[in-house]
């Protein structure tokens, strides 16, 4: 059984289940909005997924919120993401322990510490370098400096903390990630398709999740929909920590 399959029945069992009131698959990112303002949000690979002949029953504004979540063990990347985007709109809520505020707010980082971050976090990279030992980055996309996702296995076993784009619950990467990083002092699942579930990634290894909450679901819905980013969510969402340990519950 793989880690989305595990994370549908997860979900399937802990979250009443809700109607789908909107639904937008947008260029970057997709969001679903369930019946009492739930709304979450995934990443959309647009290119490697079939959004040109999206294959679901249609209307899916009007499923429910289990039918949804059933998506997340399709083998295509946007299905994917409204399986994960649902799962978000149901997870993605206060809890006492929650901190607001960047990762880096809440990540304690050592100058002997090497970092890997698996995924691009651009605005990260330059306060990273500056605290830490080494900094290695781990990219599908050509650039200088970023190492191909294929070298991980050489690295990860050697760093003590781990950033990983929480993507990689998309592209079914994640579950091999955790098993190289199994031995680093800290692991983060960050970025806004995260999942803030920590009975389900405590016992997996992840002692971190930052992701966000939505808190304003129309003006949220109308970014998606203009094919707008992470800067462009931030007047109607809240970056969010959540670390995971013995007292997490």
């Amino acid at each position: 059984m793989d880690l989305n399959t595990e994370l549908y029945g997860y979900a399937r069992d802990c979250f009443p289940e809700r109607l789908v009131i909107d639904l937008r698959i947008g260029l970057r990112y997709t969001a679903v909005l369930l019946e009492g303002g739930f709304c979450g949000v995934a990443y959309t690979f647009f290119r490697e997924g079939n959004c040109l002949s999206f294959p679901w029953q249609r209307p899916l504004v009007g499923q429910t919120s289990t039918k949804l979540l059933g998506m997340l063990g399709s083998s295509d990347l946007v299905e994917t993401a409204v399986g994960l985007a649902t799962l978000n709109a149901l997870a993605n809520h206060s809890v006492p322990t929650m901190s607001s505020g960047d990762i880096l707010d809440n990540l304690s980082l050592q100058p002997d510490d090497c970092v890997a971050m698996v995924g691009l976090f651009e605005p990260l990279v330059p306060v990273i370098r500056n605290k830490v030992r080494r900094l290695v980055i781990f990219e599908r996309s050509q650039g200088a400096g970023f190492l191909p996702p294929e070298e991980m296995g050489g690295v990860l076993p050697d760093c003590q903390v781990v950033l990983v784009t929480a993507t990689t619950l998309i592209n079914r990467t994640f579950g091999e990630i955790l098993e190289r990083a199994r031995g680093c002092r800290e692991v983060a699942l960050l970025g806004p398709s995260t999942p803030l579930l920590p009975d389900y990634f405590f016992p997996r290894g992840v002692t971190l999740l930052s992701g966000i909450m939505v808190e304003r679901s129309a003006e949220l819905l109308r970014v998606v929909s203009e094919a707008g980013g992470t800067p462009h969510f931030m007047p109607f969402a809240r970056k969010v920590n959540l670390f995971l340990g013995k007292d997490h519950s």
